[in-house]
């Protein structure tokens, strides 16, 4: 198949491009990809593929962003859309009443879990959690924020000062109130759960965590204590929803309404950046007395809605949920053998749908195999938060070739591991 034209890839050559990169917009980040021999600058990219700006290098998209190419680097149906929708609206006018954002909203509503009949938008996921953050302590009147240890959500304000501290450190104090305890531990949430605490709030699938996968009663446990000290529920669908793990929403795995639930990331089609923070009813009074308290901007730009309700469209189609859980099955069985074959490196596959991690003996695995794989054509990123896991996160409209492709580069890739860290 021939490359087709492009007009605005490739208008520098790779070599000035990683310059100017360097020299406008981030040095440090030049000189780490330098360092680790990943020599790749962003050119072409068309579902679960990415091209390096010089046409010499295809990475098969495993990373997706943290589940912003959900539905692959641009849909065709999702561009479409986005044409159509640029053929009539502009990013509109937060203060006014606006037919885009009411019609993407009761769109959330109605699939939201439980009863969220209330939405917010944004455009980051930081901004998401920050609005979360300030309903839950403008209805409660409550000051304490519990997260989880090793969690991240996001590094705008009050998002920041929920996630670990080595985001928050080199810029100065952190804001008060703010509390970590173990995740997957409802018990160790007992103690520290009181009468001043605003929210609890969790990911899900806490991805920069090393995809951990919480045992079946830890929500259930974690909303009853909530609800014996009249504490919300905050839950971050951020990168586990939208059909990541084979169900539309994550915490319907566990069985579980949050109070508050923040999605991003995959709402944007990859096209157009959009967040949402849905909440309960009676969360909605604490805009009654100044409905303008919270404002963003871009916050649901009215010519995105239609994108993201396309995405909508198309993620809450059970064929496509059923899609997911098949290629997951196809993983599952594709690293039981491989943990066979590498017994030395592989521990398990951290895994629920296509949200996966492979867990690995030790840290220094997880950014050796983010090498190998790249060497391997697989773009596949270690967990900040815990390095032995390497996030593995293709896009959800793989097929069954493009899977097993993806299990024969990692296949190899491990092989490099092991090779790597002989004596």
């Amino acid at each position: 198949m021939a490359t087709p034209r492009l007009t605005y890839v490739g208008t520098h050559s790779k070599s000035k491009t990683i310059d100017l990169f360097a020299r406008h917009v981030s040095s440090g980040k030049v000189a780490f990809f330098r360092s680790a021999g990943i020599d790749f600058a962003l050119g072409r990219r068309e579902g679960p593929y990415l091209w390096d700006l010089a046409g010499e290098k295809r990475l098969i998209d495993c990373h997706c962003n943290g589940g912003v190419f959900n539905l692959g680097h641009r849909n065709p149906e999702i561009i479409e859309v986005l044409r159509q929708s640029l053929g009539e609206l502009d990013i509109g006018n937060h203060h006014l009443i606006s037919e885009g954002r009411a019609a993407l909203a009761s769109a959330l509503a109605r699939l939201a879990p439980g009863d969220l009949p209330y939405t917010v938008f944004g455009v980051s996921g930081g901004e998401a959690i920050d609005l979360a953050i300030k309903v839950a302590r403008g209805y409660t009147g409550r000051g304490k924020v519990i997260s989880a240890r090793g969690g991240y959500h996001g590094h705008t304000g009050l998002a920041l000062a929920a996630g670990d501290e080595k985001y928050r450190a080199p810029f100065g104090p952190v804001a008060p109130g703010f509390v970590q305890a173990p995740f997957d531990d409802a018990a160790s949430l007992e103690p520290i759960i009181d009468d001043d605490t605003a929210a609890v709030l969790l990911e899900t699938i806490p991805a920069t965590f090393g995809m951990t996968i919480p045992n079946p009663k830890y929500f259930r446990e974690v909303r009853a204590l909530c609800d014996s000290r009249g504490t919300l529920l905050i839950i971050d669908e951020i990168q586990a929803g939208l059909g990541r793990t084979g169900r539309l929403w994550a915490i319907e795995h566990f069985g579980v309404t949050p109070d508050i639930m923040v999605i991003g990331k995959g709402l944007s089609g990859g096209i157009y950046p959009i967040t949402a923070t849905c909440f309960r009813e009676e969360l909605e009074t604490v805009f009654h007395q100044d409905p303008f308290i919270h404002i963003s901007t871009f916050g649901g730009a009215e010519v995105g809605c239609p994108v993201a309700l396309k995405v909508l469209e198309l993620s809450s189609d059970p064929a496509f949920l059923s899609h997911v859980q098949e290629i997951g099955r196809l993983f599952s069985e594709g690293f039981q053998a491989l943990k066979a074959k590498h017994p030395q490196v592989l521990v398990a596959l951290r895994q629920l749908g296509l949200m996966m991690g492979i867990e690995m003996a030790n840290a220094t695995c997880g950014p050796l195999f983010t090498k190998a794989a790249y060497d391997n054509g697989l773009l596949s990123v270690y967990a900040n938060n815990d390095p032995r896991v390497a996030q593995l996160l293709p896009p959800l409209i793989i097929g069954r070739d493009l899977a097993h492709e993806i299990l024969e580069r990692a296949d190899k890739a491990l092989g490099d591991v092991e090779r790597m860290l002989r004596p």
